[in-house]
């Protein structure tokens, strides 16, 4: 859970240093998409699993998709906040069923047994990729200044580097 809470602090740093133009800018680097897009995406996926502790079923595709997170950096970095305290909450038993439609012709549900903490780590993950995309998003503006290199980078990607380094 603490990788989660670093990964979700860089994100609210980098919120820090954005103006809402430039956070809510339709880029063509990410196909029309915004930052601020990008940032809800990550940050609803944190929800949908807290709001799944209360039923045992988590289905990322039926979360809410709350736009002011993409247009409010203050209330995105609020999100953040309250997505923190939850994490920090003991959660490390819970067993979820995880829903979700893989197809695009079809209306079939599958259902696969998955743990609270399997899915905090497909949360990370599913955020790293997206801060890749947001990099993109900031080189088009110019602003690639505000985060560090490892941004949006797996963990594994940089323990690799640091290894072909020595």
């Amino acid at each position: 859970m603490d990788h989660c809470k670093h990964n979700l602090l860089e994100i609210k740093s980098l919120l820090s240093n954005l103006n809402t133009v430039d956070y809510s800018k339709s880029l063509s680097l990410l196909s029309a998409s915004t930052i601020g897009q990008h940032v809800r995406h990550i940050l609803e996926f944190y929800t949908c699993l807290i709001a799944s502790k209360n039923t045992g079923i988590v289905n990322y595709d039926n979360r809410k998709r709350n736009i002011e997170i993409e247009t409010n950096i203050k209330f995105a970095q609020e999100q953040i906040d309250w997505i923190i305290e939850n994490l920090m909450l003991d959660n490390t038993n819970i067993q979820f069923n995880l829903e979700g439609n893989y197809t695009t012709e079809s209306d079939e549900i599958i259902a696969i047994p998955t743990t609270y903490q399997r899915e905090l780590a497909y949360c990370l993950e599913h955020s790293i990729h997206h801060q890749a995309l947001i990099k993109v998003g900031l080189k088009e503006l110019e602003l690639e200044n505000v985060i560090n290199e490892n941004f949006g980078v797996a963990p594994a990607t940089i323990r690799h580097k640091k290894q072909c380094a020595q």
